[in-house]
């Protein structure tokens, strides 16, 4: 029981002492001590200690040899507390304020990746994605050299699938909406955007039974136009893939659409 409330005091002790000596650094007038200390408790890993005095110390500093580090430590201090807007903006400000800075290359990229960080999921607004994405693209330009271009890619090709797959979801939404002639202009575009998308079978299908479904059920005076604009789809299926497991279903679709064809040509 001694130990345990030894241990107690000795633990309070210290967090006093510590509380004490962080308040001692706040009021002390002394930059340069203020400086060291930012410093150390950046490296130490004390995010949320580092924020205010780098925040005191770009005021005093700003404009001066050391006020680039501190811009450097206070952007990286944002990043490290995941505060990704205020750190976005931050590294902007640095790459544009000290266009050459040593930390230039690392300070584009995390401004990028920060981008990266708020991009949403894919069902959500895709703006922050779009934002992120020409942002990796445009470090890839400045520094394609550089040792972080495979992970700049693999970030891109991650955000890209995420657009890929909110504009496949919802061409599939207007299917089962049964609207079915902006699902065929949905998959249509999306077909023509993503020809190697993981999807592409899929979509190239429903592209075709879209318009089967919408010259099944058409008015009589559009109905022979989207039968042969149908007939055109299969053609573009069977071609591109002859050995799907969906190509029995879709002869049969076009043996319907023939039939169609010339019940329709009977009445003109």
């Amino acid at each position: 029981m001694k130990k345990l409330l030894g241990l107690i005091l000795f633990t309070t002790l210290i967090v006093f002492s510590s509380c004490t000596e962080y308040r001692k650094v706040l009021k002390s007038a002394d930059m340069q001590y203020k400086y060291d200390k930012a410093l150390e408790y950046y490296k130490g890993g004390k995010y949320a200690k580092a924020y205010p005095l780098f925040e005191e110390l770009y005021i005093v500093y700003r404009g001066t040899d050391k006020g680039e580090k501190i811009a450097y430590y206070q952007a990286k201090t944002d990043f490290r507390l995941t505060d990704y807007i205020l750190a976005s903006h931050r590294f902007t400000q640095f790459y544009k304020n000290y266009p050459n800075s040593d930390f230039k290359e690392e300070v584009q990229f995390l401004a990028a990746f920060c981008q990266y960080k708020m991009s949403p999921k894919w069902s959500l607004d895709q703006t922050d994605t779009q934002r992120a994405i020409r942002s990796l693209q445009l470090f890839a330009i400045d520094y394609p050299n550089s040792s972080r271009i495979d992970s700049t890619n693999q970030l891109l090709d991650e955000l890209r699938f995420k657009l890929e797959l909110k504009e496949f979801k919802a061409a599939k939404l207007f299917y089962r909406m049964e609207n079915y002639r902006a699902a065929q202009v949905a998959f249509d575009n999306f077909n023509q955007s993503y020809p190697s998308s993981q999807f592409k079978e899929e979509a190239w299908y429903l592209e075709y039974r879209s318009g089967y479904l919408l010259a099944v059920n058409s008015v009589e005076e559009k109905k022979l136009e989207r039968i042969e604009a149908a007939m055109e789809a299969y053609v573009n299926f069977v071609d591109r893939f002859p050995k799907s497991k969906r190509l029995k279903e879709a002869e049969g679709l076009y043996k319907d659409l023939q039939e169609l064809l010339q019940e329709t040509k009977n009445l003109t």
